[in-house]
């Protein structure tokens, strides 16, 4: 394979989607399906796959980036009880992931086979959107129990946790699955989007590993580098998403998310009815 200008462009404009979308509530994966149907890279579809699973990773590793010392248990600066409230913080993690980690494993396979797929991604664009605009009228009056993560107890992970198990249908939106658990069972806006982020760490590590295994490693050279290149901007990108976010949601809902979500799937859906399947 023959390295183009065109396939630098294109992984730079998935790299883009991938860190805007990771964190916001609108569906990274279901972007990155819609993106991969107009933009094609010249790779085999095994890359592809892979490609955008781990490209995940370099959002990934913006949240590890900023927060590093936050989520650091060993940390000199730490008194002896804040670093026991990060190992806290990390077994709320490992709790909240066991849900989706034992779904995903038993049909992943099933669910690239049958739902990796443009209509897939619309119908859940559009109904969870219209999720998302209900719970905000729901919540709208309601004053959140957990206003910090030390606050977040065990009960409460886990249920976020059986949340992100929603995620893995594309166009659901991992970030929006648990951010709506959380809302719906007492933590702010701030806390269950920080928790989000968080939450994601060891879910796309392990399954950006698995990724890995199944693709075997046998990368050539023009592999390699679209696969640097597409994490290095999403790692970038997603440091100016996650600030975006964690500014916004201090004064605004997660309204406007929602509804962007029913136009673009109205308009995925659009194009499919009146144009056909992108080739």
């Amino acid at each position: 394979m023959d390295l183009t200008f065109a396939d630098i462009l294109k992984t730079i404009i998935l790299g883009v989607v991938e860190g805007l979308t990771e964190w916001l509530p609108i569906s990274s994966t279901g972007h990155m399906i819609l993106v991969d149907e107009f933009i094609k890279l010249d790779v085999s579809k095994n890359f592809m796959d892979m490609f955008l699973v781990v490209i995940q990773l370099g959002a990934i590793l913006a949240v590890v980036a900023m927060n590093f010392e936050r989520l650091n248990p060993f940390s000199d600066f730490k008194t002896k009880l804040q670093r026991q409230q990060t190992f806290q913080l990390w077994y709320k993690v490992i709790i909240a992931c066991i849900p989706a980690a034992v779904i995903g494993l038993l049909f992943n396979d099933y669910m690239e086979e049958n739902f990796m797929t443009a209509k897939v991604v619309a119908g859940a664009l559009i109904f969870y959107g219209i999720v998302f605009i209900v719970v905000e009228n729901f919540n709208r009056y309601r004053i959140p129990k957990i206003n910090s993560l030390e606050r977040l107890d065990y009960k409460t992970a886990l249920i976020i946790g059986l949340f992100q198990v929603l995620s893995l249908v594309p166009g659901t939106s991992r970030s929006g699955s648990t951010i709506i658990g959380g809302i719906l069972f007492g933590t702010s806006r701030v806390v269950a989007a920080e928790f989000t982020f968080f939450l994601a760490i060891p879910v796309m590590f392990g399954a950006s590993f698995l990724k890995l295994v199944k693709f075997g490693f046998n990368f050539n050279s023009a592999e390699l580098i679209i696969l640097i290149l597409g994490m290095v901007t999403a790692f970038i990108v997603s440091i100016l998403s996650i600030t975006f976010l964690l500014r916004y949601i201090k004064k605004n809902d997660f309204t406007i998310f929602g509804w962007y979500r029913i136009v673009l799937g109205i308009i995925v859906i659009g194009w499919l009815i009146f144009i056909g399947d992108p080739v």
